[in-house]
């Protein structure tokens, strides 16, 4: 390993100041004044202001609308990223196995990747659209009534896929490489001893992607309470009855449209803790059965 020696000190850190600069006014400020923010009540204009302590919490966990909204979001959340990780690893499967037209077949299934998660959402309104779309066209002849502006069921549906089918090319790209890390003289052994396509899948892939899966489930349910709020809000904003109404979007509606800044800052808080509790849960207990 070649190591690099600054003769000045200062340089390394004049050569981190740029992201350290964004970290701070992107990410860093923006945080402590959601926690500052938490623990007040203010007007829309924030002309006048109150230290109130823990009382937009506790308005929050006594709140039927905040209570759906968190039940909502782990249906979302589960539902997601069991869908995008379930599909993109068949698909991952699929190209591991193919000779030719790999390249291509890879590079088709990336594109979905390069779409704004607005654009997602909006592309799969038209296509479930009740009146213009082609699947509740299709949906029709079989006798389902699709309508996902009145029905919930179908509501939540929409939004799951939209959101899935943005995340199923970030989850192809390291399944397949994780494949393809995956030593074939392994399953070669294991098919000269009789073993079969779905015995070998279970028994030495599945168990050798264990550290690729295990990244994957982190980021897919972190992108599932983050950067799902582009799909909700093009497709169904919240509805029908807040049957997708998910935390990041109760945070946003609450925020900027109710006016409602201290309890959208204490749901941004809750929101964060439980993302940090879910990796750190994930981190300390789940990466125990993961085989390096």
């Amino acid at each position: 390993m070649k190591r690099t020696l600054f003769r000045n000190q200062l340089l390394p850190w004049l050569l981190l100041a740029p992201q350290l600069a964004i970290t701070f006014v992107f990410f860093l400020w923006p945080a402590a004044q959601a926690v500052r923010q938490s623990f007040l009540r203010e007007d829309a204009f924030g002309i006048n202001t109150s230290f109130v302590g823990l009382a937009n919490f506790k308005a929050l966990w006594s709140s039927p609308e905040y209570l759906n909204s968190l039940q909502v979001t782990v249906v979302f959340a589960v539902s997601v990223t069991v869908l995008s990780m379930g599909l993109s690893l068949l698909l991952a499967v699929a190209v591991d196995r193919m000779i030719r037209s790999t390249s291509l077949y890879t590079t088709l299934l990336v594109w979905p990747y390069a779409v704004a998660p607005a654009v997602a959402g909006i592309l799969w309104w038209f296509i479930f659209n009740p009146t213009i779309g082609v699947m509740p066209y299709f949906l029709d002849t079989i006798g389902y009534d699709w309508n996902h502006i009145s029905s919930k069921s179908d509501a939540m549906t929409l939004v799951v896929i939209a959101s899935a089918w943005k995340q199923i090319s970030y989850n192809f790209l390291f399944f397949v490489a994780g494949l393809q890390s995956i030593p074939a003289s392994l399953r070669e052994a294991a098919a000269i001893d009789g073993a079969g396509p779905v015995r070998r899948f279970f028994d030495i892939t599945l168990p050798l992607l264990s550290p690729t899966t295990f990244f994957l489930l982190v980021v897919n349910i972190v992108y599932a309470m983050f950067d799902t709020f582009g799909v909700i809000d093009a497709t169904t904003e919240g509805g029908p009855a807040q049957a997708t109404n998910i935390l990041v979007y109760k945070v946003y509606f609450d925020g900027f449209v109710g006016q409602n800044l201290g309890s959208s800052a204490a749901q941004s808080v809750i929101l964060m803790l439980i993302v940090i509790a879910l990796t750190v849960v994930q981190f300390r207990y789940v990466e125990k059965k993961v085989a390096y």
